[in-house]
């Protein structure tokens, strides 16, 4: 059978608007997980044994289920609970924003174990308290260290976007795949994704990978 890339064409503005679902529930997903995660680390971080371990519990409860499972929590479970629908969209966004910060979690508390004691001591000698020390003098400096990694893990979570396939979502891979079994092209309409997909993030892994080289020689 030939190749027709004249489907492909046809449908841009269907897929368009799948990769405007993809990139919004990424972008929101991503800022909600930043917040998130930067709580949970100061939380697992906290000399108060009670926070320290209900970040542990949550670190851990996130990262040992799969995040498909999560999004039908969200979507089936959540509803009988509260008595009220959640919606596709909004069950995928508070799945992806949970399940990520779990994992943003653990590297922004990499990051601010990997800023100097000596630093934090120096701002709580000059009468700053420690979220001050933390705001000011910390979280700054680890950020900075944590860009490249936390820009690989907004890469993955763009790709995981084409879960939410499971609760009705027409995101961008969800678009594809109704065009091409509606018009018979699974090939081509699966290669175009498949390009889209790769080029997306092969130019966002060279950014980052640009960025950590600019920050190494900083």
């Amino acid at each position: 059978m030939a190749f027709d890339f004249g489907v492909v064409w046809s449908s841009l503005p269907f897929l368009l608007q799948g990769m405007q679902l993809s990139l919004l529930l990424t972008v929101l997903a991503l800022v909600g997980a930043l917040v998130l995660g930067t709580l949970l680390a100061l939380m697992r971080l906290s000399p108060v044994t009670p926070l320290a371990w209900l970040g542990l519990i949550y670190v851990n409860l996130f990262r040992s289920i799969p995040l498909i499972l999560i999004i039908f929590w969200f979507y089936f479970l959540v509803p009988l609970l509260i008595g009220q629908a959640v919606g596709g969209f909004y069950s995928a966004l508070i799945a992806f924003t949970l399940f990520e910060a779990a994992y943003f979690c653990e590297i922004i508390r990499a990051g601010i174990l990997s800023i100097p004691k000596g630093q934090a001591e120096a701002g709580l000698a000059l009468g700053l308290h420690y979220p001050q020390v933390m705001i000011r003098i910390i979280l700054p400096q680890a950020f900075r260290n944590m860009v490249p990694i936390l820009l690989t893990q907004s890469i993955i979570l763009f790709q995981d976007t084409s879960l939410v396939y499971v609760v009705a979502l027409r995101d961008f891979m969800t678009a594809a795949n109704v065009i091409a079994r509606r018009e018979g092209r699974l090939l081509e309409l699966y290669m175009f994704a498949a390009i889209v997909y790769f080029v997306l993030c092969f130019v966002a892994s060279r950014a980052v990978g640009r960025l950590q080289k600019r920050l190494k020689t900083a």
